[in-house]
């Protein structure tokens, strides 16, 4: 998916760094320190961490956006326009036709965290998203179909050119 977010970035310009760049299962990301800083060195516009959640709660669904927390001195700079690029990931994702978590306080598909350092570390707007649940059959089926993934990349890119603009 991620991959193909970055084909539709790249179309019209953007430069994209990864910090993934590969799908096997036994090659891990950098830490979480590396993720959070990631953006940082490179002076880049805007981060997006993307994730498959895990939740073992009952009939859990949906995708939902991280932002930072305001949080003296680490986030308070990045915070505004953090929630700025979750709004509008969010309304990309929903234009791609993905529902809302149905598993998260709020039940707007966003959510603000003042305990992950991918968030916490960042000096650029950031974001975490969660694009559903894997421990939900039919969500992973549509995760790890070509076809969905092409959607969450779609409606990903959406709204980080919303953003951007």
């Amino acid at each position: 998916m991620s991959v193909a977010l970055r084909a539709r970035l790249r179309d019209p310009g953007a430069r994209v760094v990864m910090t993934r760049t590969s799908n096997r299962e036994d090659r891990w990301g950098p830490c979480v320190d590396a993720r959070g800083r990631a953006g940082n060195r490179i002076h880049a516009d805007l981060k997006v961490s993307v994730h498959g959640d895990g939740s073992y709660a009952a009939g859990a669904r949906g995708f939902h956006v991280i932002a930072p927390a305001d949080r003296s001195p680490w986030t308070s700079d990045i915070h505004r326009p953090s929630l700025r690029l979750a709004g509008a990931v969010r309304t990309g994702l929903l234009s791609s036709g993905f529902p809302v978590a149905n598993y998260i306080a709020g039940g707007d598909g966003l959510d603000v965290r003042s305990d992950l350092g991918t968030l916490n570390l960042s000096d650029i707007p950031t974001v975490m998203v969660e694009l559903g649940n894997m421990r939900n059959a039919g969500e992973a089926a549509v995760m790890t179909s070509a076809r969905g993934r092409g959607r969450y990349a779609d409606g990903l890119a959406t709204g980080i050119r919303r953003f951007l603009r």
